[in-house]
């Protein structure tokens, strides 16, 4: 399966983006998820999903982001909303058809800055 992020930019304080990854392939049986990366620090989980759409998101987004899926378009996404400066990172999807574990698809990573 190829994952394709997109939907990342430049975004004030206090706005709104939805990133989007579609995948080449059927998406029903995959859990997923967006981790993002500031360079210098560790990829971090930021929400995850699981077949059944039972949802996980880091504390640092909790009532901010919301993680869905369609399996239909086998695209997943994230809204981000009243995104802050420390939401700035290079956002990355990823996908497994294992129960639990990590993740063996990855997308190329979109980048999303949110200027103060």
């Amino acid at each position: 399966v190829q994952l394709q992020a997109s939907g990342g930019g430049l975004v004030q304080a206090g706005g709104s983006l939805r990133l989007s990854c579609a995948a080449s392939g059927t998406i029903s049986r995959l859990r997923m998820a967006w981790y993002r990366q500031v360079p210098g620090k560790e990829r971090e989980l930021v929400a995850r999903i699981s077949t059944s759409a039972t949802t996980t998101y880091a504390d640092s987004v909790k009532g901010r982001f919301t993680i869905s899926r369609d399996n239909v378009k086998n695209t997943m996404y994230l809204q981000m909303n009243s995104l802050k400066t420390e939401d700035t990172a290079v956002y990355y999807c990823a996908a497994d058809p294992t129960l639990w574990g990590g993740y063996s698809y990855w997308g190329q990573g979109t980048q999303v800055t949110v200027s103060s």
